[in-house]
């Protein structure tokens, strides 16, 4: 989900609680934060020698011991349009950071709208060789780099 998509259903439904669904199907405590909106931009080479650049909106969560706070739509969305300067453009892909057993990044994967719900749906990242024909690999998918030296 980009973060058009994003800020869309947050303005859509102001009144309704965030939520944040884990891939295992575990929900992030109610009583969340939001500490950061970051544009996280990542410059670097590949394995197959390509140059690179992404760039994600990174909303990283952390829960508290205030079981009282809660964060709703309306809130989130006026949050992005402070940092939407900062972000520079709407078609960002949405990433969430939260601390569990370590720090973990997620991309939002879909969201559901209840009458008083907003669930955000993360989906674990996964890493994997971007130059799969530079490396000799031809399997679908890619796991891993191959064992011509890339990576």
């Amino acid at each position: 989900m980009n973060l058009h998509a994003f800020v869309k259903i947050l303005s859509d439904s102001p009144n309704s609680a965030v939520q944040f669904l884990l891939p295992e199907g575990n929900a992030v405590p109610a009583h969340f934060h939001i500490t950061e909106v970051a544009r996280v931009q990542k410059d670097f080479i590949d394995c197959g020698g390509t140059l690179r650049s992404e760039a994600a909106c990174v909303l990283q969560v952390w829960v508290a011991d205030d079981v009282e706070h809660r964060l709703h739509a309306d809130k989130l969305a006026r949050i992005f349009a402070a940092a939407a300067a900062l972000l520079k453009s709407d078609d960002l892909p949405m990433e969430v950071e939260y601390e569990t057993d370590t720090i973990s990044r997620f991309t939002v994967s879909d969201a559901d709208v209840a009458s008083t719900t907003v669930t955000l749906k993360l989906e674990a990242m996964h890493t994997g060789c971007l130059a799969p024909d530079r490396c000799g690999l031809n399997l679908l998918p890619v796991v891993g780099c191959g064992p011509t030296g890339c990576c």
